[in-house]
């Protein structure tokens, strides 16, 4: 499992780096068009959809990012969003520490599916906005997950 971590991390990085220190915003934002789809794709897998819903649902994503950019929405502040955004991810991130593992299934599929599709809009919107701030503030909150990531990985072997 280590080895395709570190493999899937090198080449998202061989693609992720070139968009990323281009002179603007634009190849970057692409790159994660791309991913969050992938991800809308997997978070579909995820909660038992088939093959085809996943991939409607990962065409769907992409689609209001893509209609978000077109909007305009990148080049506005949107400090609501992101206040409700934040609310939204600590109190339902606390509601799903209190039901645990074996409360998921409780869930309604179809909340699961509509919150996780809205995290990843959210997460695009966040990471371009970042990257449109400076490549620097972009990389700092990247460096943060990644981090955030191994060692979770890591803890969760050593206990296992």
């Amino acid at each position: 499992m280590l080895k395709q971590r570190i493999l899937t991390a090198i080449v998202l990085l061989a693609i992720l780096l070139p968009a990323l220190f281009y002179r603007n915003h634009i190849p970057f934002a692409c790159v994660m068009l791309v991913l969050i789809g992938a991800a809308a794709w997997e978070w579909g897998r995820l909660n038992g959809y088939g093959q085809r819903l996943s991939v409607f649902l990962g065409v769907e994503t992409v689609l209001l990012c893509a209609l978000s950019w077109w909007l305009g929405l990148l080049d506005q502040s949107l400090v609501l969003m992101w206040t409700l955004a934040g609310a939204a991810w600590v109190l339902g991130g606390a509601a799903l520490l209190r039901v645990a593992v074996p409360g998921w299934p409780r869930i309604p599929r179809g909340l699961r599916l509509v919150g996780g599709l809205l995290a990843l809009w959210v997460a695009w919107l966040a990471a371009v906005q970042a990257r449109m701030i400076g490549i620097n503030f972009l990389l700092s909150i990247l460096v943060l997950v990644w981090v955030a990531d191994v060692f979770a990985y890591f803890a969760g072997r050593a206990s296992a």
